[in-house]
């Protein structure tokens, strides 16, 4: 392979000095003035880091204990941590370029539509760019919406989407949707896999099905043989829209550039985000077919982004689809992730008592624990032996491993091996221990200015 692909430094090499009291302090401020329950759950698995040193599929607590990234921000990072080419392209385009005027036509936006175009499955080419993916999903079901006049959105149990408006109506969660309800009207969610009721409830009043190709926060589920065509079957009985969420499973996560491809099948409208901006700008793409264009054309400025697709981003982007096609990591990951499923496999087959069930696609694997608790648990026991994994959230029984696609072979069996050591120290009964808890300090009160005169 080629060396673009590597991690930019020695594996286990530090490049800073450990400062465990400014974790400390960091931690702290983040219970103060930010969320200090996160800070109580992540010390609880384990998980409380910060973030210092970031390289390929690696990341260094400011502690200066090393992790093998599984988590990679649900997906964000298959080209690594501060991959190379990525950073240099970054750093030239800050000596010519800032955002640009999202008023404007920018030839940095047309090249990566271009791009996207040329890339993405069937007739997929036109853009419209955002800064994350429940911005891009938002969009699809207002294009949606709009080219159909038709008000329905079919999402399904479990999926993810996003929390920002339309895309939090779609949300499969009911703890994410309750508190803000009522949500937006006609927003009908069917079981995921079930191609019968996916089919009843596609109708006149369809504008489009929205669809995860794998349930990525519902816990890696693997969309079953034949479900994805039968729902572009009923969108097209209906002259309903197809709307694939490849926000986590796209950019060669799953094997292939785009995870539809696996079942042969090509959406009207594709999300895209999260691993786009290389791990270093927010940008996120809905790319649809011309002939969805044709609503805009009338409405030319009726959804805009300030920082959505900005000139800095675009260039980033079309960096990391560069690296991507001349490393050939797609076909790395595809390899990868053999060598990881086979290996979490057969973890399983001599761990029933723990391990139910394995499944993924790619460099997107599940692994279903015997019981919820058993989630945060073994995510406690994998940060002791070097690796950082997060259990779903939508499934607590279920653990994502979703390593950067530059992961090496070695990598992988490291990642099988702290497996194995987490796993017998669960059934030991070993930990976790009491953590010891991080207090939000009082904030400080501004005095009130004294009146003048």
């Amino acid at each position: 392979m080629d060396n673009d692909r590597s991690t930019g430094g020695p594996a286990d090499g530090l490049h800073f000095v450990p400062d465990p009291a400014a974790k400390e302090q960091a931690l702290e401020q983040f219970a103060t003035y930010l969320n200090p329950q996160k800070v109580r759950v992540l010390r609880a698995a384990g998980l409380d880091m910060i973030e210092a040193q970031r390289s390929g599929p690696w990341v260094w607590d400011i502690d200066g204990r090393r992790f093998l990234d599984c988590f990679t921000s649900a997906g964000s990072f298959n080209v690594g941590r501060r991959n190379p080419r990525v950073v240099a392209a970054a750093h030239a385009a800050l000596d010519r370029l800032d955002n640009g005027n999202f008023l404007l036509c920018s030839r940095e936006k047309a090249e990566l539509a271009a791009k996207l175009a040329e890339i993405t499955p069937g007739d997929l080419s036109c853009t419209m760019f955002g800064t994350g993916g429940g911005e891009a999903i938002d969009f699809a079901i207002k294009l949606a919406r709009g080219a159909t006049r038709r008000p329905r959105i079919v999402s399904t149990v479990n999926g993810y989407h996003g929390h920002t408006g339309f895309a939090l109506s779609a949300n499969g969660r009911a703890a994410f949707r309750q508190p803000f309800e009522p949500l937006m009207p006609e927003f009908v969610q069917v079981p995921f896999g079930d191609a019968d009721a996916l089919a009843a409830a596609v109708d006149e009043h369809t504008a489009a099905v929205l669809l995860e190709p794998v349930q990525g926060e519902g816990g890696i589920v693997v969309s079953p043989p034949g479900y994805l065509a039968a729902a572009r079957t009923a969108c097209d009985r209906a002259g309903a829209l197809l709307i694939l969420d490849e926000i986590q499973t796209g950019l060669g996560r799953t094997g292939r550039w785009w995870a539809s491809e696996h079942f042969d099948v090509v959406p009207d409208i594709m999300a895209t985000a999260k691993s786009l901006g290389g791990s270093l700008v927010p940008i996120s793409a809905t790319v649809f077919t011309e002939d969805l264009r044709e609503f805009l054309i009338p409405n030319p400025f009726i959804h805009l982004s300030t920082f959505g697709g900005s000139d800095l981003a675009c260039v980033v982007a079309l960096e990391v689809i560069a690296v991507m096609e001349e490393t050939d990591l797609v076909a790395h990951a595809a390899a990868m992730g053999e060598q990881l499923l086979a290996g979490l496999r057969s973890i399983a087959e001599a761990h029933p008592e723990v391990i139910a069930q394995v499944r993924g696609l790619g460099l997107m694997a599940g692994l279903e624990y015997g019981e919820d608790s058993m989630g945060p648990r073994m995510s406690y026991h994998l940060a002791r032996h070097g690796v950082l994994a997060v259990y779903s959230g939508n499934q607590p029984a279920v653990m994502r491993l979703m390593p950067s696609l530059v992961i090496e072979p070695a990598e992988v069996e490291f990642l099988l091996e702290a497996l194995q050591r987490a796993i017998s120290d669960l059934v030991s009964g070993a930990g976790p221990e009491e953590p010891t808890p991080v207090r939000p300090r009082r904030r400080p009160v501004r005095s009130a200015p004294a009146p003048a005169g």
